[in-house]
């Protein structure tokens, strides 16, 4: 999918300060889930320079609000700067400088329509415990990076990387709670959905 200046820009500066940007594959699917729920909040962990919260914005509601989380205020710096350059009004896009496993916990429960994960890959199942929590009934969370350049399906690597994202897609596919699906876009984007669970008392 064909992306305009703003998102060229951002991922001219991602290419600058050293940080990988979300493909256009998965950012067109980000965006479609977002707009799918409808999303009015949005969590993200790794902001980068904006691209993929872009992507997000795009397809939230015109009220929406994204959570973005990096432990690089520089590169907030910039993402703030592409979402000014789409014309997103800054109230809709709260940065949150800090590692993501201190700052997920200070979130509300149960708030949040989507969470996107493409931060630091060791800590991926960490962040499912965290989205879980997060997330409202029957909304979603995505990991990008979930193919790891299709390390994930060799059993011959055993980095800790590979294994963490290996270790990811089981525990979703076991979780009697989730649906899942690995979409096949850019270097695989790992979704599930937090299906609703009857209140105490319900057939």
């Amino acid at each position: 999918m064909a992306e305009d200046d703003v998102l060229a820009a951002a991922r001219a500066r991602a290419q600058e300060v050293g940080v990988v940007p979300l493909g256009s594959g998965a950012g067109a699917a980000l965006r479609f889930l977002a707009s799918v729920l409808d999303a009015r909040a949005v969590v993200e962990v790794g902001t980068g320079t904006g691209v993929s919260g872009l992507w997000l914005l795009r397809g939230m509601r015109s009220d929406g609000v994204l959570t973005t989380v990096d432990i690089e205020a520089e590169h907030q710096r910039l993402a703030r700067q592409t979402f000014a350059d789409a014309g997103i009004a800054p109230q809709r896009a709260r940065t949150i400088p800090g590692a993501a496993l201190d700052v997920l916990p200070r979130l509300t429960d149960g708030h949040y329509d989507l969470v996107f994960c493409d931060g630091d890959k060791a800590e991926y199942t960490a962040y499912l415990r965290e989205a879980l929590r997060l997330l409202r009934p029957g909304g979603v969370v995505a990991f990008d990076n979930a193919l790891w350049h299709d390390r994930v399906a060799d059993p011959a690597q055993r980095d800790e990387d590979t294994v963490v994202i290996r270790e990811l897609g089981r525990e979703i596919a076991e979780n009697d709670s989730l649906v899942s699906a690995l979409l096949p876009v850019g270097d695989g984007l790992l979704v599930a959905k937090k299906e609703w669970s009857p209140e105490p008392g319900e057939a």
